[in-house]
This record gives structure tokens, C-alpha cells and sequence, in this order.
């Protein structure tokens, strides 16, 4: 939300200070942030505005909103440039696309062949950017393009797609299956 009210809230509840539900004032209006029990909340989340004037009531997101007009949704984005990147595609695209309608607004994984060990510890999903090429026999194979800290915007540049590891997923060898989302025709 751009100002830091999102990120201390995760702190809050991730150290058992806050509910899980908490509603935020702002300069811009009130702020209500939600995660489901069992989720772990982070800094990129999606919440709701209630419209100028509106009080919030009990129920869900956005439930029981008093007052004229409509709440509007909101994005929380990760403050790093490739971070913002990498959550639009994977998660807030998605979400519009689904807004507007769209039945396969889930992004397209295609499969490649990993082109050097990739490290990665099971227990969240990872999104790598990669350069996604095809081998000499027509299969895809795909490459880190190096550093993947969140601040290396030169990663984002360089990339022709992402390298998803899954949540459960492990260390990756050389040859292993992965998928990729690619950017061509998304960006």
C-alpha cells in the first residue's frame, strides 16, 4: 500500500500480535487486510477499500460495507522492482484477467529442460527468471540468467520467462523437468 502498513501487519501477525483480520487507517481511507487461517501472510496480498464514507460491517472482505458506491480492490506490491514484476504476473494479472471474464486466466506453464542446478528448499514457490531456448532436438531448455536477488533488476531484463518451482518442489539437477511461464505475448 506504500506505506509500510501492509509490511507491519505481516510482522504483526506473523509474531502473534495481530488477528488475522486487521483494518488499517490511512491517509487514503481504511484499509481492511485479511489471511485465511492456515496461509502465512506476506507483504504482497490483495485486500478491499470500502467506498468514501463507508463504515466497515462484519463478514468477509469487502462483506457488510455501509455507504454509497463501491469498494474497490486493492494489490499490495513487494517493494523491489523485479519483486513488483515477478507478483504482477504470477498473481495480479491473473486476478484481473479473472475480474474481466477471462475462463483461462491462470498463466500458461510449459515444460523445459533445466540447464544447470538450481538450489531451492521445499515449502514455498520460487519464481526464477530464465532464458527459455529451444535444443538442437526441439525441446525447451532453460537457464537462470544469473543473480536472482529481488533488487537485480539486470535479471529481469535479461529473462525471456520464469522458472516456477513449486512448492513442494526440491534442489533441481541438470536435465530435470521444470516449468516456465513465458513472457511472450504477456509482456
Amino acid at each position: 500500500c506504500g506505506t509500510g502498513a501492509c509490511a507491519a501487519v505481516v510482522a504483526g501477525i506473523r509474531l502473534g500480535w495481530l488477528d488475522r483480520r486487521v483494518e488499517v487507517e490511512t491517509r487514503g481511507g481504511r484499509l481492511l487486510i485479511e489471511w485465511p487461517e492456515g496461509e502465512a501472510p506476506t507483504p504482497a496480498e490483495a485486500g478491499r477499500l470500502p467506498p468514501a464514507g463507508a463504515t466497515p460491517g462484519l463478514g468477509g472482505p469487502g462483506a457488510g460495507l455501509v455507504g454509497a458506491g463501491h469498494s474497490s480492490i486493492l494489490f499490495g506490491l513487494p517493494g523491489n522492482p523485479v519483486a513488483v514484476m515477478v507478483t504482477f504476473l504470477a498473481f495480479v494479472r491473473p486476478a484481473l484477467q479473472r475480474m474481466m471474464g477471462c475462463a483461462d486466466a491462470e498463466p500458461i506453464l510449459l515444460k523445459a529442460h533445466s540447464a544447470e542446478a538450481l538450489r531451492k528448499k521445499p515449502g514455498r514457490t520460487e519464481y526464477q527468471r530464465g532464458i527459455v531456448a529451444r535444443a538442437a532436438d526441439g525441446s525447451l531448455q532453460v537457464r537462470t540468467t544469473g543473480n536472482q536477488g529481488s533488487g537485480v533488476l539486470r535479471s529481469m531484463v535479461e529473462a525471456n520467462g520464469l522458472i516456477v518451482l513449486h512448492h513442494g518442489q526440491g534442489n533441481v539437477a541438470v536435465g530435470d523437468e521444470v516449468d516456465v511461464m513465458v513472457f511472450d505475448g504477456v509482456i
